[in-house]
């Protein structure tokens, strides 16, 4: 019963940590592609005219990806209930939470760097450009990074799930140990 009363804390946690993830991804982003943000994000967001610089970038970051921690911490919290005990349940899930937001950056970065090596003028994607942006190029390695960004985050549920599947069956040996008493 303990476990349950806390997915309430914990669906908060995965929002916390998935839009703090959002924040800081967009800050790689906007180094990448200002044009990005100036000419869609900003824009798709209706952020103040004042705000649009690597703070908007961020508060955009934060929109954009605080729900991704609903819809990833329901599964991984389902997954965590196999663990004994609430402390337990509590502190791996954060942890968990952590390996999803891992996963969607070395899947975002890994994106950046493909699209890097693989986009230029010469090879660039038939991607819709909205009007402004000057750097078509940067543009669609920023998409890249974002679409793969989300892509990361769902697929993190899987070494999220292996995680805690680890630590039940750790935890299980260390509490099936005999308790040995020492003489002295």
């Amino acid at each position: 019963m303990a476990k349950i009363a806390l997915i309430p804390l914990l669906l908060a946690a995965g929002c916390l940590v998935a839009g703090m993830y959002g924040a800081l991804h967009n800050q790689i982003s906007y180094t990448v592609s200002p044009d990005y943000f100036h000419a869609f994000k900003f824009r798709q967001f209706n952020l103040p005219v004042d705000l649009r610089g690597r703070i908007g970038a961020s508060i955009v970051g934060w929109y954009a990806s605080w729900w991704m921690g609903l819809l990833i911490g329901l599964p991984v919290m389902v997954v965590g209930m196999i663990l004994p005990g609430w402390k337990a349940y509590l502190s791996r899930c954060l942890a968990a939470f952590a390996v999803v937001a891992g996963t969607a950056l070395i899947a975002g970065i890994g994106a950046l760097i493909y699209a890097c090596l693989t986009i230029s003028e010469a090879t660039l994607p038939d991607f819709w450009y909205p009007d402004g942006v000057m750097d078509k190029v940067a543009f669609a390695r920023a998409a890249t990074m974002h679409n793969f960004s989300y892509l990361g985050g769902f697929l993190g549920i899987i070494p999220a799930a292996v995680y805690l599947i680890i630590e039940r069956i750790r935890l299980a040996k260390h509490c099936s140990r005999p308790v040995t008493m020492g003489h002295g």
